[in-house]
């Protein structure tokens, strides 16, 4: 029994690139809807101009997604010029391909690492007229691309999204200039500078930011049909959230449910895992080990099918943490383990805004907690902890151990699997939840998977409607049973637990997590 009650329902396309979205504006040093707000201004400016349904439907999907690669080159960034964050953030200040930029980088790379990196980086980027940065520009659009060919978006955004970095002048990467760049792609970049721009400083300074840089990195006539229309369409920005705005303008909408979310998901994964070479494959090995281990524990498919899907996008905040952390060789400070479980509230907020992800990321918010409250971001602990959540927090611990970290070399399965069930016996990880994930590793389980006191998964559900005071009668009905099989349920339940009140039971229902499946029991 747990938090799952059903399958999510339908998600849209937006929904979930829109939620990425949200883990590209912490890769960028940005505040949460950094995107979402510069996505909208290229629509509705593509909408003022008079552009095409096709050109609008590119710019939408194009102004979600083409910053999202962020994540790809974070590792090489962070190698180079520090912090990956304040690195993006500070490239707003200055023109991407521009004398400034070359000198912005320089500072970054002098003022970072080793002595000898300090000399020999910044002396390479200036022979080379920083053309040593193009690579991590093309790992980023190729990664978006992919992404957008994954999710099913066409041709011509995918095309789009090559051109991410082209300057109107011709000196951005690739090579191209002028019209060749597609009118998608010039209204995305417009649009999510003076996003930042507005943000700090207002209209004037959106528009100045746009006067100065038309005819080098942006097509003059995008900029004078933003300057014609900016302060209407900057003013009738939202003043807080524009997530609602922005699924609102979703001039395609269209659903993903069963196989095609769990395949989008999948894909989310696995370009979240791309932070960081240590990380590689991490959430897709989660949930699939989550989900193994909640079949052998006797969890209902729906829950299994939802533990999964949390396994998928439980570190989905990772973006907000500098690679300078994920990546450091060396012991943390204070400050830098508080950054790192910050990235678990961050997943939480994203996933909180598509409704229907709320029981997925009910339990993917609850991935790093522990028992004994000594988890994060939260610091829940005890019954507050589900059945599936407990599930997570175990296989999450098992395949990290399983893989090299900078500070360590991965631990052999035999290692895990001791470490693991240490975290069990110290009340930090549920003694169950880890003998079904070691089980489902290909471990030998020390006792059975299955519910507390042994109970089975049939035991379980009559308990949890027993919990709700539910009548004998009430339980047959619910379960499809006669009334004489559910007494002989409740029976062995009471056997079982060491109890023979309902209270009693109740009581042992919560402290294990056991409630949450079923609806309110009908009279």
């Amino acid at each position: 029994m747990d938090l799952a009650r059903h399958d999510t329902g339908t998600v849209s396309v937006a929904e979930l690139v829109g939620t990425l979205s949200l883990s590209a504006d912490l890769g960028l040093g940005q505040p949460m809807e950094h995107v979402a707000r510069a996505c909208l201004i290229a629509v509705r400016l593509a909408e003022l101009m008079g552009l095409s349904a096709d050109d609008r439907g590119d710019t939408y999907y194009l102004g979600l997604l083409a910053f999202v690669g962020c994540t790809a080159d974070s590792h090489e960034s962070a190698a180079l010029f520090g912090d990956d964050l304040e690195t993006r953030a500070g490239v707003y200040d200055v023109e991407i391909g521009s004398p400034a930029m070359l000198a912005y980088l320089l500072r970054r790379a002098a003022g970072h690492g080793s002595l000898l990196h300090r000399a020999t980086v910044p002396a390479r980027l200036l022979a080379t007229g920083g053309s040593g940065v193009r690579p991590l520009m093309a790992t980023h659009c190729q990664v978006t691309g992919q992404l957008a060919a994954r999710l099913g978006l066409g041709e011509r955004v995918c095309g789009c999204l090559e051109q991410t970095f082209t300057r109107w002048d011709g000196r951005g990467t690739p090579p191209m200039q002028g019209e060749q760049i597609a009118l998608p792609t010039r209204l995305v970049q417009l649009a999510d500078v003076v996003e930042v721009h507005h943000r700090h400083g207002g209209v004037a300074a959106a528009l100045d930011v746009a006067r100065r840089r038309a005819g080098g990195p942006f097509d003059p006539a995008v900029v004078a049909e933003l300057v014609r229309h900016g302060p209407v369409l900057l003013d009738g920005l939202p003043p807080e959230s524009s997530w609602a705005e922005l699924m609102a303008a979703d001039p395609t909408p269209r659903a993903l449910t069963g196989e095609g979310l769990d395949g989008a998901l999948e894909a989310l994964a696995d370009f979240v895992d791309l932070k960081s070479p240590y990380f590689a494959g991490h959430s897709r090995g989660v949930a699939d080990l989550a989900a193994a281990a909640a079949r052998r524990a006797g969890h209902p498919e729906p829950e299994v099918r939802t533990l999964r899907r949390a396994g998928l996008v439980h570190d989905l905040g990772r973006s907000g943490v500098p690679n300078t952390i994920w990546d450091k060789p060396g012991p943390l400070t204070a400050l830098e383990r508080e950054r790192v479980e910050l990235h678990a509230y961050y997943t939480d907020r994203m996933l909180r805004r598509v409704p229907a992800l709320a029981d997925v990321g009910a339990v993917a918010a609850l991935a790093h907690e522990r028992l004994d409250g000594s988890g994060y971001h939260r610091g829940v602990a005890g019954t507050a902890l589900p059945a599936t959540a407990r599930l997570l927090a175990a296989a999450c611990c098992y395949h990290a151990m399983t893989e090299p970290r900078p500070h360590r070399p991965a631990r052999t399965p035999d290692e895990a699997a001791r470490e693991l069930r240490a975290e069990g016996r110290a009340g930090r990880l549920d003694a169950g939840a880890v003998e079904a994930v070691l089980g489902s590793a290909g471990h030998r389980p020390r006792r059975a998977a299955g519910g507390p006191a042994g109970l089975t998964p049939r035991e379980i559900e009559v308990l949890a409607l027993l919990a709700r005071a539910a009548s004998t009668r009430q339980i047959a009905r619910r379960l499809g049973i006669t009334p004489k099989t559910a007494g002989n349920h409740i029976e062995r339940i009471y056997l079982k637990i060491g109890v023979n009140t309902r209270a009693a039971a109740a009581l042992f229902a919560m402290q294990h997590g056991l409630l949450g499946s079923l609806e309110p029991v009908e009279p």
